[in-house]
């Protein structure tokens, strides 16, 4: 019968000198968290989060006939880089994890101002939180419409993160961050509230 060829001593050990094939890949990105539900963490970004309840409205609208009808909004449009919310209760950042709204299908707005800390150059940043049940987050006034890893910023599912990146970091660089809550599911009205987990900042190396 025909022998299989057997490896001669010296390729041998050249194949015992290899690195196993994770160490061949690629060194994993480091990165580091500032935990915004921590009263160090809001410091760090010389930051304050403000909260208020959210009611529908009824105002003016056109139907898809083109006719005039009447519907729904929000109040306050709180979204706005620009918005007022001087008076807002202000929330110790430990407590974020705390029950609020009015319970059943309720909506609320989380709103904080972020200044970035040095050692960002050249990193990316994002902002991230999970909304008990879902959530929108705004940056700057702008929503972010493109789904991202784990949710995105619209509202993928009930209790699932939401993940923004914050364009061009830079350190001393000021972001409005509103975040909208939505109790749910809207369709079978829940006894429980809104809150928010896991809120932080992810600085990331390139």
């Amino acid at each position: 019968m025909f022998a299989p060829r057997r490896l001669g001593v010296s390729a041998f050990a050249v194949l015992l000198m290899l690195p196993p094939a994770a160490a061949l890949a690629a060194d994993p990105p480091k990165s580091r968290k500032i935990i915004l539900d921590t009263k160090e963490g809001v410091a760090a970004v010389k930051g304050e989060w403000r909260y208020h309840d959210v009611k529908l409205v009824e105002v003016p609208g056109v139907g898809p006939d083109g006719k005039p009808n009447r519907t729904y909004n929000i109040e306050p449009r709180a979204f706005g880089a620009t918005f007022d919310d001087s008076a807002w209760e202000v929330l110790d950042p430990t407590t974020l994890g705390k029950s609020r709204s009015t319970g059943q299908v309720c909506f609320c707005w989380y709103r904080i101002k972020i200044t970035l800390p040095d050692g960002v150059e050249g990193k990316s940043v994002w902002f991230q939180t999970t909304v008990d049940d879902y959530g929108e987050v705004w940056v700057d006034g702008k929503l972010p419409r493109t789904a991202g890893k784990g949710g995105g910023p619209i509202v993928g599912g009930f209790n699932v993160p939401n993940r923004v990146e914050l364009r061009d970091p830079k350190p001393g660089k000021v972001y409005q961050i509103a975040v909208f809550g939505i109790n749910g599911p809207i369709s079978a009205a829940p006894g429980n509230w809104i809150f928010l987990r896991g809120t932080a900042l992810e600085i990331i190396d390139r």
